[in-house]
């Protein structure tokens, strides 16, 4: 997977502050909050990138510092709110604002109510749904004091459409996290706070290397089945969400405000 994100230069996020969770990838490649987070920095923004792996968050910073760009990598469990708060802080202290919230962590547990585990579950729900609320629990009132903020919360297709795998925990958690969102557009849309979701589908990210290749023969059936359910021929990648993410935080987006936007070639209209 390249780097399709365009050269520097942007200046659609000029002078704010973007806080990125998962910024950091466990491997090679290119995966959405990673591409995010760099072209968040591409577009002007001084970037806090955010993983619960404090080397992977390093290698994203570095990659902005090293076109140029303002990054700060901090270690952080979402499920801990402590450390939440910290990252919040360290925004803070450093940059005296935040103007941008992506929550871009996630994972997939395989398996319906009768095969997953309790822990999965309560994992599952913490990780990709508590996660959110923590963030916002610790950001929004920075935001608030500033009167301005926009938030980005990666959903899934999932959360709305069958997508072809047994994972209930990640439906419900998905589906939550939408309605979770649309809440806070509504809540604080008077408070110059705006929150949408982007609804990845059918990508071709390093996860479903690692989440999705069990459900398959091999990793080249899996590559070859996602492509020809895409409704385009082809998987999206990170850039596509990254994109979007981009947009969504602009100014660009001042009126858009509670929505659940599909990044899926189309895929969402479909049937199967």
């Amino acid at each position: 997977m390249t780097d399709q994100a365009g050269s520097p230069g942007s200046d659609r996020l000029k002078g704010r502050v973007a806080v990125v969770m998962g910024a950091g990838l466990s491997g090679p490649g290119w995966g959405n909050g990673k591409a995010t987070a760099v072209l968040f920095a591409r577009a002007g923004a001084r970037v806090l990138c955010g993983d619960i792996n404090l080397a992977a968050a390093e290698e994203t910073a570095g990659i902005i510092k090293g076109e140029g760009g303002t990054a700060l990598a901090v270690a952080c469990d979402v499920t801990k709110s402590a450390q939440v708060k910290a990252v919040a802080e360290s925004a803070l202290s450093h940059w005296r604002r935040i103007d941008v919230l992506h929550n871009n962590v996630g994972i997939a547990e395989m398996g319906g109510p009768i095969e997953l585990s309790e822990e999965k579950w309560h994992r599952v729900m913490d990780i990709n749904l508590t996660g959110a609320f923590l963030t916002c629990k610790h950001v929004l009132p920075i935001m608030l004091e500033q009167g301005s903020g926009a938030i980005v919360n990666v959903s899934s297709i999932a959360a709305i459409r069958w997508s072809g795998y047994p994972y209930a925990s990640y439906y419900a958690s998905k589906g939550a996290l939408n309605q979770f969102t649309c809440g806070l557009a509504i809540q604080y849309a008077q408070q110059g706070i705006r929150a949408n979701v982007i609804m990845p589908g059918l990508m071709d990210t390093p996860l479903i290397r690692q989440q999705i290749v069990g459900q398959y023969e091999n990793e080249e059936e899996m590559l070859r089945a996602r492509h020809e359910k895409s409704p385009t021929g082809r998987m999206g990648d990170a850039w596509d969400v990254a994109h979007a993410a981009l947009f969504l935080a602009s100014d660009e987006a001042r009126y858009i405000n509670g929505v659940c936007l599909p990044v899926d070639g189309g895929h969402h209209l479909k049937m199967a």
